[in-house]
């Protein structure tokens, strides 16, 4: 507690220095208010600077409230700072959340807890099978609901959740073709169209191709996105239709880290790879989805939507084992043992909700109740063959002269690990929120019963959520919130031979903090303080008293995770615009099974969770020059010293962006540069026998566009 009450007086003093500062600020509106009315309507690019980066109203909290009504943190990423940061990946926007950074592949460190559920238009599901990461051509938005999200979207790490916001098909004509060329052998171009195609029907399409060579030694990625929208006015309702096929291929993947010392530096090149060159890491997904819109008078709204995917991943890798010193110097300098894996993953699942929305006043209160649910079914195939070591003729190989080619796969000893591994899980949900307004409070509260399904066990759940708001002032709100999580325990683990079955994760979170929309909505921030206990994960017991050949697991205690965030966007001027996010987090273990203590529990080492930083800060901020239509961007992500799985010492690291952006009509064109002082630095860390993944060196591109 003497933790927490620390952190709330930081955020208190913090609050009132932004607040007496803007407060002041506020004053110089009616001055400040012309400047910005004389500023045309189209400044480089879309639209005026103040206007790139906002996102009102959002839907991913279930019911659609402006950010001031909602008790509920949520950081949006809009269309416009994608494309003005050059993002291609979600590793790519991750700077500008507060509290999330990378853990591995598709997954994050969010407010201390590894994370890896994802979402599309408010449906479970991933067409990324597993290990790529998510791509954001066909993205308009990708919202993070922080803190657990159980009632809201059930099973779920208590970190928060990720919501990828399609592009949808609209009235309005658009059509864009762009063409990129870059260092590293980069290449690649995009086109799409937008508008209406008959009395009430409308449509997109779109495809996305890029390739390029990655840093790493014997890597690549070649990605296409076929991209396709149908819109229908039914009269009684909207109705859209969607498809989707990604295409990945990735050279010299499944991609591990370069190995370390316990301080952290690399004892390799950052561009050294385990994989051969013909490794590879290759994703095919098919996604099919409709959604229909429509309402009952004034009063009541509903949209009903279904999602399938089929997805299909294979993979060909070499996985570093056994790290050792042969020259005795007292450096790893050599992989005595690699493991040849060769694995199909095939997923197919699909993906429902509904939700109805009554609107309805009382005299002085305001009412909204949701009714919803949600249904997911899917299924896994895997396959797995495996060689290990020169027994199996795989042959080991240097970190400082690795010499490739020198294994033949074909003389591998395959053994067959898993062969047509069936998986089916199962996810339904039924919820229901209640908000009231009254004058300037704003009361809600929401229950969901769950029940979920694996191979060999079943359960049910109900969780909760209860917030308020009070309204300030028209531009200043106060937020507070208790929300709970769970999540089941993995498939494997629930196996009797390894004590199983065992309840599921749990998680609840308290947030209190303060919103704003100062300076007629130029300046929006959000302070806020969390505490999120998460309970009974699971340890190896490093005992089998079945004498089966398995060791136990053990259901854990509790473990703590406590934090400040800072989120701001800001309109300094009429042409000048920032956005900046901070966050300080302390994950500890707080509590113990009784059973063993606590040194063996997954993903900590001390007291510490992994890839979890105390600190995080990130800022991207774009000023425009309209008499030479001209922008400039320069964009900052740090990250304090983390611990991978192993203990090691992940560094901090400060890595600077930026872009050029130049629009003389009737093309844009914007020169990018990532990495900008070619800072050699480890993203996050894993085992100690994989090592840490290092961040990209320095690289460029060029972009050129045309919008009609």
């Amino acid at each position: 507690m003497r933790g927490l009450r620390s952190l709330t007086f930081k955020t208190v003093l913090l609050a009132c220095s932004f607040l007496a500062g803007t407060a002041w600020a506020q004053g110089q509106d009616s001055a400040d208010e012309a400047a910005y009315d004389d500023v045309d309507d189209v400044i480089v690019v879309t639209g005026r600077a103040q206007r790139l980066y906002r996102v009102g109203e959002t839907d991913t909290g279930k019911l659609p409230t402006d950010p001031l009504s909602s008790p509920i943190s949520i950081s949006s990423i809009n269309e416009q700072l994608i494309s003005d940061q050059g993002a291609r990946d979600a590793q790519d926007i991750y700077r500008n959340i507060s509290g999330v950074s990378v853990f591995s592949y598709a997954g994050v460190t969010a407010r201390g807890f590894r994370q890896e559920e994802i979402f599309f238009d408010g449906l479970r599901g991933d067409p990324y099978a597993g290990f790529a990461v998510p791509q954001l051509y066909n993205v308009s938005q990708v919202d993070f609901l922080k803190g657990p999200a159980g009632m809201l979207y059930g099973p779920g790490a208590p970190g928060g959740i990720f919501n990828y916001i399609t592009k949808k098909p609209s009235e309005d004509f658009f059509a864009r073709i762009e063409g990129v060329y870059g260092t590293e052998g980069r290449y690649g171009g995009s086109f799409e169209i937008n508008g209406p195609i008959a009395n009430g029907v409308v449509g997109r399409a779109g495809i996305f191709y890029e390739d390029r060579e990655t840093p790493r030694e014997n890597t690549g990625s070649q990605t296409i996105i076929y991209d396709l929208g149908l819109g229908l006015d039914l009269g009684f309702a909207e109705l859209t239709l969607q498809g989707t096929r990604y295409e990945q291929d990735l050279d010299g993947n499944r991609l591990r880290g370069v190995l370390v010392d316990d301080d952290g530096n690399f004892l390799a090149d950052r561009w050294w790879n385990h994989n051969e060159p013909d490794d590879f890491l290759d994703l095919v997904s098919n996604n099919v989805q409709a959604k229909v819109e429509g309402g009952i008078g004034e009063s009541i709204s509903w949209d009903i939507a279904v999602r399938y995917t089929d997805s299909e991943e294979n993979q060909e890798y070499h996985e570093p084992r056994d790290p050792i010193d042969t020259d005795a110097d007292g450096v790893i300098d050599f992989i005595a043992t690699r493991e040849f894996r060769d694995q199909t993953r095939a997923e197919e699942s699909i993906s429902f909700g509904a939700n109805a929305i009554w609107s309805a006043n009382f005299g002085a209160i305001e009412n909204r109740l949701l009714v919803g649910i949600d249904h997911f079914n899917g299924e896994d195939v895997f396959d797995y063959d495996r060689a290990r070591g020169p027994g199996d003729n795989v042959l080991g190989l240097s970190l400082i002269t690795p010499a490739y080619g020198l294994s033949d796969r074909t003389t591998y000893n395959l053994t067959t690990i898993a062969d047509g591994r069936f998986n089916e899980f199962t996810r339904q949900g039924t919820y229901l929120l209640e908000e009231l307004t009254i004058g300037d409070f704003t009361l809600i509260g929401g229950v969901r019963f769950d029940r979920f399904k694996d191979v060999g066990f079943d359960d049910e759940k109900a969780t909760f959520r209860v917030g308020g708001v009070y309204r300030v002032r028209p531009d200043v709100s106060i937020f507070a919130q208790w929300a709970e999580s769970y999540e089941p325990q993995g498939v494997s683990d629930q196996d009797p031979l390894r004590g199983g079955p065992f309840d599921p994760s749990e998680g609840e979170i308290i947030e209190g903090g303060f919103k704003t929309q100062l300076m007629n909505g130029r300046i929006q921030s959000t302070v806020s303080v969390y505490e999120i206990v998460r309970s009974n994960l699971l340890q190896n017991s490093g005992e089998d008293p079945g004498m089966d050949g398995f060791d136990d697991l053990i259901a854990f205690g509790e473990v703590t995770s406590r934090g400040v965030e800072f989120d701001l966007a800001a309109d300094i001027t009429p042409d000048w615009v920032l956005t900046a996010s901070y966050a300080y987090n302390d994950t500890k273990v707080t509590g113990d099974s009784g059973e063993g203590g606590t040194d063996r529990i997954r993903n900590r080492v001390g007291d510490r969770f992994a890839n979890a930083p105390e600190h995080q800060f990130g800022f991207w901020t774009r000023y425009q020059v309209p008499a030479i239509k001209t922008a400039f961007a320069l964009g900052g992500d740090y990250v304090s010293d983390q611990l991978s799985l192993s203990g090691q010492t992940v560094q901090s690291y400060f890595v600077f962006d930026a872009s050029i952006i130049w629009s003389p009509g009737p093309f844009d064109v914007m020169l990018r540069i990532d990495n900008l002082f070619d800072r050699t630095y480890a993203s996050s860390g894993f085992l100690s026998r994989t090592g840490h993944f290092p961040g990209d060196p320095r690289s460029i591109f060029v972009e050129i566009s045309k919008e009609w």
